[in-house]
């Protein structure tokens, strides 16, 4: 007899809460296999395939392509046993069992989980295996959760708006929340958790509850002082705004979710917590690139990729942090400590069709120019194809900006945050350049170091960036200091 498993949006790690549909992989009807891929979705941080861990005939999808769902909401159902369908082989979940028992309890989806004996995979993604019982938490609020629950189930129905409830001062026992980042960013707002109705499974509070809290409050507040500036005499003596060329225009909104919104989140954050300060220095580049073509003309043709300028730029600057290890931390606010960091996970600004992003060369620190050269290679390729996992996007702690690819000189980059520093790269062009004492043309670049003034002061960053400089219009002095 065949029984109807469903299979929830999995965690997808890093503190992520929610996801939007890209595209759907298999249709209604459709026979999937245990582990096969049924559906594309977009996070804050890539682009990911989620595998189904039951094998069978869907019955049923939830949501629509370009709709967002939270961690836990309903992404399918399956029917799964010999009575599933025609097209379904006898055992099409059989063999499954052998590969079971890699669940954690975190609730993927039914069968398994949900007590119907079905047999699953237990290899799907981030804390999701699918072969144990599922860990109930606390319900609270009982009539905002089923709101919730009744919305997840139906397509495209819109998850409710979180509020601000009239709850006692304190209320006993936990608060429905598992991600601490959604913890961090209620109490940078000043908002108490124990006030908001959640709008996950079992009430649940998202960081999408977060969010329209704050946009609520500030909504109340800016709707308050347009009352006043409506009461006020100049307000109404104003003459009226004559419409522009665009009357009758709609204007184009442009929604700040996925990538775009997750980085609209973070630099707002970086400039808000951050007191940075930047400084910059013109170097003659015409050394560096007579090294490089000697290193790609040594090599040969046949040796693989050559050498970038953003290589050796990035190997310069692992030489850099060494002596000024500083600009390689982070800041702890509630102990009040910079934190020096011993590895250097470099990260780089990566234009992408889906928008910004810094995939992060690991340990780079511990690599040559050419190892650099070939992961920024790979991580290019797969930012671009959208294929880049969360692991890859997160963890940096120093940041190369090279804008020059843009045909600018010259720039003042927002820090990535949580980090202290980010080094930003102009173009490299011929310009007039006293060199040995005569006029000369020469390869010129701008190089921006832009810092947060709390981890050092300018006397820091500019030994730094001087000392980048210097390597680039002499490499010798790298070689010197390896």
């Amino acid at each position: 007899m065949a029984q109807v498993c469903e299979f929830r949006l999995p965690d997808l790690g890093e503190g992520l809460t929610e996801a939007e549909i890209v595209r759907w992989l298999v249709e209604v009807g459709d026979v999937v296999a245990i582990d096969q891929p049924v559906v594309e979705v977009e996070t804050a941080k890539a682009m990911v395939e989620v595998p189904c861990p039951y094998g069978g005939v869907v019955t049923a999808r939830f949501g629509e392509e370009g709709s967002e769902l939270p961690v836990g909401a309903p992404l399918l159902t399956v029917a799964v046993g010999e009575d599933a369908g025609p097209g379904v082989a006898p055992g099409a979940a059989g063999g499954a069992g052998a590969r079971a028992g890699a669940g954690s309890g975190s609730g993927a989806g039914g069968g398994a989980g949900d007590g119907s004996g079905a047999e699953t995979s237990g290899n799907v993604l981030v804390g999701y295996g699918t072969g144990a019982p599922v860990a109930r938490r606390r319900r609270v609020r009982p009539a905002a959760v089923s709101v919730a629950a009744a919305s997840a189930g139906k397509p495209g129905a819109a998850v409710p708006e979180p509020v601000l409830a009239p709850v006692p001062d304190v209320v006993p026992g936990p608060v429905a929340v598992v991600s601490p980042l959604v913890r961090k960013q209620a109490r940078q707002h000043g908002l108490d958790l124990r006030q908001l109705t959640g709008s996950g499974p079992d009430g649940l509070i998202l960081r999408a509850d977060v969010d329209a809290a704050i946009r609520a409050r500030g909504e109340a507040a800016a709707a308050s002082a347009d009352r006043s500036a409506v009461t006020s005499p100049a307000a109404v003596a104003a003459p009226a705004r004559v419409a522009g060329a665009g009357a009758g225009q709609e204007a184009q909104r442009i929604a700040l979710r996925g990538v775009r919104g997750a980085v609209a989140d973070k630099l707002a954050r970086s400039r808000r917590e951050i007191p940075d300060a930047t400084c910059w220095v013109d170097a003659d580049a015409t050394e560096l690139m007579a090294v490089r073509a000697a290193m790609n003309g040594a090599v040969g043709p046949a040796a693989g990729p050559k050498v970038s300028v953003l290589a050796l730029l990035a190997r310069i600057c692992t030489a850099a942090l060494a002596r000024f290890p500083e600009l390689n931390s982070t800041v702890d606010l509630e102990a009040r400590e910079i934190v020096c960091l011993p590895e250097v996970h470099l990260g780089f600004a990566a234009q992408t069709e889906r928008g910004l992003v810094v995939p992060v060369v690991r340990d780079a620190h511990a690599r040559n120019a050419e190892s650099i050269g070939a992961e920024i290679a790979r991580l290019t390729e797969a930012a671009r194809a959208g294929r880049l996992t969360p692991a890859e996007l997160t963890g940096g702690t120093f940041t190369l900006n090279n804008y020059g690819v843009f045909g600018v000189d010259g720039s003042t980059p927002i820090i990535n945050h949580p980090e202290a520093a980010m080094l930003g790269v102009g173009r490299i062009m011929p310009k007039p350049w006293v060199h040995q004492g005569e006029l000369a043309v020469r390869q010129v670049v701008q190089l921006s170091l832009t810092f947060d003034h709390r981890v050092c002061d300018g006397g820091t960053a500019g030994g730094f960036l001087r000392y980048v400089a210097d390597c680039v219009e002499q490499p010798a002095v790298l070689l010197r200091t390896l």
